[in-house]
């Protein structure tokens, strides 16, 4: 299937779920990640939750990444370059929703792409390649061009892996991982 057409199937799909079941489900994801070997590093960026969107509640990694100590990167969006800046999340840290409902850092403590060793990502559709479907704004292959290359990449969905995505860009970034509630993807 192409992107455009997965992004639809799949934002259907996620209005389906409730409060209850995305809770549920994003408690499983999180569990699930504790199996990865990827928590030997410092530092981790997650996306904080649309939750008008219905994206998977990041709350549960937010808690195991504090729980180990790690330092939690953040970023705000720049609509106009498509660029994200990155800041560490602290106690201090202000967050405030933009005008496309994403919760984001008002400002903060600025970190460098060089700095970021794991990459939290949100996703639409994943295949079994790795390959992803986003929202279609390329902020997030942006992003990961921008990191380094050993940067692991680790997608996080609500639903299992799709057989191809049929239109991939060169420009994409493929995922090293996806997590979903009841498996781990490696590519």
């Amino acid at each position: 299937m192409k992107k455009q057409e997965l992004r639809k199937i799949y934002k259907q799909k996620r209005q389906t779920l409730s409060e209850d079941i995305i809770d549920d489900l994003s408690l499983q994801i999180a569990n699930t990640l504790l199996d990865l070997p990827i928590w030997d590093f410092s530092y981790y960026h997650i996306f904080l939750s649309i939750t008008e969107h219905k994206e998977i509640n990041t709350d549960y990694i937010l808690s195991i990444l504090s729980g180990k100590d790690k330092h939690i990167i953040v970023s705000k969006s720049d609509f106009e370059t498509r660029n994200m800046i990155h800041f560490l999340l602290t106690d201090a840290t202000v967050i405030k929703k933009n005008t496309y409902n994403i919760p984001e850092p008002v400002d903060g403590i600025p970190i460098d792409n060089s700095l970021i060793e794991v990459v939290f990502i949100p996703l639409l559709a994943f295949d079994e390649k790795g390959h992803r479907v986003g929202y279609g704004k390329g902020f997030y292959d942006t992003f990961l061009s921008k990191c380094k290359p050993e940067t692991i990449k680790i997608g996080l969905s609500f639903f299992e892996a799709e057989k191809e995505i049929k239109d991939i860009f060169e420009n994409d970034v493929a995922l090293d991982y996806c997590v979903t509630p009841n498996k781990i993807y490696a590519f």
